[in-house]
């Protein structure tokens, strides 16, 4: 049993309070997933500034200016800027989300690369979600979309590698309830067309499989097709990207889901207490995802 939430805001006056209704919304979830969380945030000026690629590091020992040192060392003219947010930093700076991954796993041996793009900084973390919410500085995160999950472990180790969110591609974010049947099958396929896992969570094959079909020129909606067409299990997703907020479901449908939708947003969760604080949700119109229906929403 996990806890997912997401929040993709229409309407620009409400950029501003996304961290916060963000984290209402989380703690609503924390008993589902008591033993670790993470969150994805979108556009947030503080940790992804216009302009600036971002990449965001589980960095182990290393320390906020041991990090910035060492990139600034390696990508001379970029100023990379490192925001402290507990077990994760998120690093920006003047160059391409490439070559500032590549610049991260050259100078940082022992980090991970837990989210990339030039709009995306994912927190990741154990111990409560509410904790975590506090460690993160999620209430002060601004953006145009959140997604977040807090975990109760089934499949894999309890660390911050191992949570949720998973993000391997540019900007790209999966988060999962359930449990994935033939993801040792998937993931050796992927491994053969060139796949590196950093865990062995089932989740991440899941990830792995969404960037593949995007970087082959789908898009989301068609990827989770493609997704429900291949995994076995039970499983809610929440997928994202950058101009993207989709869900989807499998054919039982058995993991709990609801949908918010208004002009001024669209949100979903596990349950729908986390979606009762939303402003205006009086009016939303609110539903259950079908089985194996993708809906999907473009920036």
């Amino acid at each position: 049993m996990c806890g997912i939430v997401g929040l993709h805001l229409r309407e620009p006056s409400l950029y501003p309070r996304l961290g916060e209704l963000l984290t209402g919304m989380l703690c609503q979830v924390s008993e589902r997933g008591p033993d670790s969380a993470g969150v994805a945030v979108y556009g947030d000026p503080r940790m992804s500034p216009p302009g600036r690629a971002t990449v965001s590091l589980l960095t182990g020992s290393l320390t906020p200016d041991d990090v910035g040192t060492r990139l600034g060392s390696a990508l001379p003219g970029t100023a990379p800027a490192v925001v402290d947010a507990g077990q994760t930093l998120v690093v920006n700076a003047a160059t391409t989300s490439e070559e500032l991954v590549a610049a991260a796993k050259q100078v940082l041996p022992g980090s991970l690369v837990i989210g990339f793009g030039s709009d995306l900084a994912v927190l990741k973390g154990v111990g409560h979600p509410q904790t975590l919410a506090a460690e993160f500085g999620l209430a002060r995160a601004e953006g145009w979309q959140g997604v977040a999950h807090t975990r109760m472990a089934t499949e894999s180790a309890v660390t911050p590698a191992h949570c949720h969110p998973f993000s391997v591609g540019p900007d790209q974010c999966l988060v999962h309830n359930g449990s994935f049947a033939n993801h040792a099958t998937i993931r050796r396929e992927l491994v053969a067309g060139g796949s590196v896992f950093d865990s062995d969570n089932d989740s991440e094959v899941g990830a792995r499989f969404v960037a593949a079909q995007l970087a082959a020129g789908y898009d989301l909606e068609k990827s989770l097709k493609l997704l429900c067409e291949r995994f076995d299990g039970f499983y809610t997703l929440l997928v994202s990207t950058r101009d993207s907020f989709a869900v989807v479901r499998d054919a039982v449908a058995c993991k709990p889901a609801v949908i918010a939708e208004t002009p001024q947003w669209v949100a979903m969760a596990s349950e729908y207490r986390a979606l009762a604080g939303l402003p205006g949700v009086e009016s939303a119109r609110i539903f259950e995802p079908e089985p194996e229906e993708v809906y999907a929403w473009q920036r």
